[in-house]
């Protein structure tokens, strides 16, 4: 399966977290091994380490942009910024936040947020929504850049 959505969609179903399903889904193509991709994302699962701050889907998105176009010198920084930028932009109009707790109208920085989560089928219903939106967005963005 060549198809990066697709790739990163399949990954959540599998367990991976949102961070990891995503960057997993561009790394090989990109030139990181998929074992490497998923150990650096693996913290970044619901809304960093679980704190329901910005989705693990964008920080996996913005990895993978990093590692297409990102910048070897302190100069070209400003490129990934931009390019940052215009993801977080395409991701906030679908979904009007890059927030977890926002996003799955959950605190699951709490077991009990993470329950209730869970009770409303947040992490089987929206979720896989947001991780392929995210690679859709990395998808046409790398199409667009050179």
């Amino acid at each position: 399966m060549t198809n990066p959505p697709e790739i990163a969609v399949g990954r959540f179903r599998q367990n991976f977290n949102c961070a990891q399903s995503v960057f997993v889904a561009f790394a090989p193509q990109l030139g990181m091994d998929e074992s490497q991709a998923l150990k650096l994302a693996s913290p970044f699962g619901g809304g960093v380490a679980r704190r329901g701050q910005t989705c693990g889907a964008v920080t996996g998105a913005l990895m993978a942009l990093g590692l297409a176009q990102g910048a070897e010198t302190p100069a070209g920084k400003e490129g990934a910024y931009r390019l940052g930028e215009e993801f977080l932009q395409r991701f906030e109009s679908r979904h009007a936040t890059i927030l977890c707790r926002e996003l799955l109208d959950c605190d699951i920085s709490t077991p009990e947020g993470r329950q209730q989560a869970r009770e409303k089928g947040a992490f089987t219903a929206l979720c896989p929504l947001f991780v392929r939106d995210a690679a859709e967005i990395v998808q046409a963005l790398l199409v667009k850049k050179p």
